[in-house]
């Protein structure tokens, strides 16, 4: 893929209309127009390494800012790489009204680690909500998301060395000194977060949504079993 910025201070990028990401703004996936880009002549008096270009969301037409690595500078032309990094991202979503409230906080907090592109911060918390998580549910109940943490590498076909972070991050002993943390990048961070979503689901989610779908169909039974009962009565 090229992407350059030519002398009359023109975005050039032949994947631009296939641009499309999480809009930090209205959490939609949508296509992306660039609306502002920096000047030529001040780029090339100054060349720094990295380059700012607004974009706005086609779907709420809010600014979305995102920054691109320059690949080199040339007489008429400023070469960048395709690859870019949100400087706001979406808010990752999840359902909190089956956890604990501990364990909502410690996720809330590593959600916000992982928006802001602080992925180690974020590890470091995936742990904290691990073993509040392992605190709550007992050693019954950690045996049993380990079980699940091998099910769902199975299932995603994690690579080796990805899903040995992940088990050291979120089964390593709470004690551990910081540098036994194993360090993550952009990617592997998706992957914790996919893992670490998934596990609280089969902790919480799961059932208390199986708990309150019976509790309705419950009501609902009483509720019949009581209009029922006078009517038979009354015949």
């Amino acid at each position: 893929m090229s992407m350059h910025i030519d002398l009359s201070s023109r975005l050039n990028h032949d994947q631009a209309e296939n641009l499309v990401l999480t809009c930090p703004h209205c959490q939609v996936v949508a296509h992306v127009t660039a609306t502002a880009v920096p000047r030529f002549e001040d780029l090339s008096a100054h060349k720094p390494k990295q380059v700012g270009v607004v974009y706005l969301c086609d779907n709420c037409h809010a600014p979305i800012f995102l920054r691109f690595t320059v690949r080199s500078y040339g007489a008429a032309r400023i070469e960048l790489s395709p690859q870019f990094s949100e400087v706001e991202r979406a808010r990752e979503k999840f359902t909190y009204t089956y956890l604990p409230e501990d364990i909502e906080i410690l996720f809330r907090e590593a959600l916000l680690c992982f928006s802001s592109g602080a992925y180690n911060a974020f590890a470091s918390m995936c742990r904290r909500t691990a073993h509040a998580v392992f605190v709550d549910l007992g050693e019954p109940g950690k045996m049993r998301l380990f079980d699940e943490l091998n099910n769902v590498r199975e299932l995603a076909g994690i690579a080796p060395e990805v899903f040995g972070k992940l088990r050291g991050i979120l089964f390593g002993a709470e004690s551990d000194p910081r540098p036994n943390m194993p360090l993550l990048d952009g990617y592997e961070a998706g992957i914790a977060l996919e893992v670490v979503k998934d596990l609280l689901y089969e902790a919480y989610v799961r059932k208390g949504k199986l708990q309150q779908a019976m509790m309705v169909r419950r009501f609902f039974l009483d509720e019949i079993a009581n209009n029922v009962a006078p009517l038979a009565t009354t015949s």
